[in-house]
């Protein structure tokens, strides 16, 4: 899940600005937040959930974990524990730049087929 590069200088995000970057919903947002400790929005004014970028990194791991890769909501927790080195955040990272090349290559190989 690439997030929009022209976000990246913004410092918060609202929820529905997230459930839009990973196509949820707000209501399985708030309940991630109950299920996984590493997803703690900041609450402002009137309980309004702000993210930063380091919350939309875990989220990005919750949805590669659950969504990707299929997993139980158990067996998510139990692979964020034990993720000690970080091995998850680098397959996510070779994931996302694979996702790019193929895209890429797609690319190029419609214009090489419009040009015969």
């Amino acid at each position: 899940m690439a997030l929009n590069k022209n976000k990246d200088l913004k410092m918060y995000y609202s929820i529905s600005e997230v459930a839009k970057m990973f196509n949820v919903s707000e209501t399985l947002l708030r309940f991630w937040e109950k299920e996984f400790p590493n997803i703690k929005p900041q609450k402002g004014g009137r309980g309004v959930r702000q993210y930063t970028k380091a919350d939309l990194e875990q989220v990005k791991l919750v949805y590669h974990l659950v969504k990707e890769r299929g997993m139980t909501l158990q067996g998510a927790r139990d692979a964020i524990k034990h993720n000690t080195k970080g091995g998850i955040n680098r397959n996510i990272e070779v994931i996302e730049r694979l996702k790019e090349i193929r895209s890429e290559l797609q690319a190029i190989s419609k214009e090489m087929n419009e040009m015969v």
